[in-house]
């Protein structure tokens, strides 16, 4: 890959200060901007970087060959816009970073929900192969730090988002997995359209497409049904179709069914994703905080729809409909508690759908409410079908008051 002299690098979060980072230390002249004034970077600035916070003015485009974009920024921001008008390329941190490899084989995963829990069983799956692999992309290392970590016969899995999609190029996957695909992430690609032609560019370039039975796509199929090495140790329908997909990438990168069996059989999870975090007096307590949208809390729930079940649901906004989740609760829901910005629309879905509700507001409420009726047998369940940003600063920040909240119940 051809770098260019002078780059700039929007969006300073951990993706942004990697790309950053990663261009400085192949000799290119970086500034970085931040719409954040207050926005701590030293590390940047003490690699050479110009750094410019709260600042987004057009003529830090000056001279500049390239735009590396940070997952948070839209493409209408001001610098981007700008960019584009120029003529100016726009490359994701996962774009700078595939180029950057030594030509490592590579297994990209995206889809709507799934992706962490399918990219972390993929590395165990390698890891009981006795395969050198690194985990890179959203919710792991930045593809950009991998790339100049690791030698060049180490496979790497990476988590692909939507937003680090929409702005590949040249991006080619040895092995592209696809999960599913429904409504996500509204609020910012407008529509369910966009969103999905943003997942589907996975597929451009790669060589081999792993892709859920049933939606049309040529590749190779899997399904929740496919049979198995070894039945896998998560619970849900759900994670069953993620260790199908995971079955079916690893053997196309040739590792055998002993190696996939042995890491089906002992893969527990990740955090925040139907994480049991205690059973208290015969009550048990899973946080699913990870579950922002209704896609991941509908599979949440039909993972316990047979246990007396006590939801917590709410957070902030993405521009979905909860219709959908409400009209399918299962008739095993004893209690629904409703917190955060999602309150009324959540309301207004259980009233259409004739399930009865409180509004707790918060976090705190709810599991105070909650742990002074919840009996045996239970299952209180946070799947918020909701983001975090209302009053937390992400899903795990949400999941980690959960747990702390449970644990203060012993």
């Amino acid at each position: 890959m051809k770098l260019p002299r002078r780059a700039l690098v929007v969006g300073l979060g951990q993706t942004g200060q990697e790309a950053a980072l990663a261009l400085a230390r192949h000799g290119v002249s970086v500034i970085a901007a931040d719409r954040d004034p207050g926005l701590e970077a030293g590390r940047l600035a003490e690699a050479g970087v110009e750094v410019q916070v709260g600042n987004e003015e057009e003529r830090l485009l000056d001279g500049v060959e390239l735009v590396v974009k940070g997952p948070a920024v839209p493409a209408e921001s001001p610098l981007p816009a700008s960019a584009r008008a120029r003529g100016i390329p726009i490359w994701s941190e996962i774009e700078l970073g595939y180029g950057l490899l030594q030509g490592n084989p590579l297994v990209g995963i995206t889809g709507t929900k799934g992706k962490t829990t399918v990219t972390r069983l993929l590395g165990a799956m390698f890891d009981a192969a006795g395969r050198p692999v690194a985990l890179a992309g959203n919710e792991h290392t930045p593809l950009s730090r991998v790339a100049d970590d690791v030698g060049p016969a180490t496979w790497i899995v990476c988590e692909l988002s939507s937003f680090a999609l929409e702005d590949v190029h040249e991006l080619a996957c040895d092995i592209a997995v696809l999960l599913n695909l429904e409504p996500d992430h509204l609020d910012r690609h407008g529509t369910f359209e966009a969103y999905r032609d943003a997942k589907l560019r996975i597929f451009e370039h790669a060589r081999t497409r792993i892709v859920p039975r049933g939606l049309g796509l040529s590749g190779i199929e899997f399904a929740a049904d496919d049979a198995l090495p070894a039945e896998p140790l998560l619970p849900g329908v759900h994670n069953r179709e993620n260790a199908a997909a995971a079955t079916a990438a690893v053997r196309a990168a040739g590792i055998g069914d002993p190696a996939i069996a042995e890491a089906l059989r002992t893969f527990r999870g990740v955090e925040h994703r139907l994480e049991l975090v205690a059973e208290i007096d015969g009550v048990r307590y899973v946080n699913d905080s990870k579950a922002t949208n209704t896609a991941a809390a509908r599979r949440g729930i039909a993972a316990y729809a047979h246990q007396p079940l006590r939801l917590i649901l709410g957070g902030s906004l993405k521009g979905e409909s909860f219709d959908e989740l409400a009209a399918g609760l299962p008739d095993s829901v004893r209690s629904i508690d409703l917190i955060g910005e999602a309150t009324a629309q959540l309301a207004a879905a259980l009233d259409r759908a004739g399930h009865a509700y409180r509004r707790s507001g918060d976090l705190a409420t709810a599991i105070e409410r909650i742990a002074g009726e919840a009996k045996p047998g239970d299952v209180v369940l946070l799947s918020p079908a909701s983001a975090s940003y209302d009053q937390f600063r992400n899903f795990e920040e949400r999941g980690d008051t959960f747990r702390r909240l449970v644990d203060a119940l012993r």
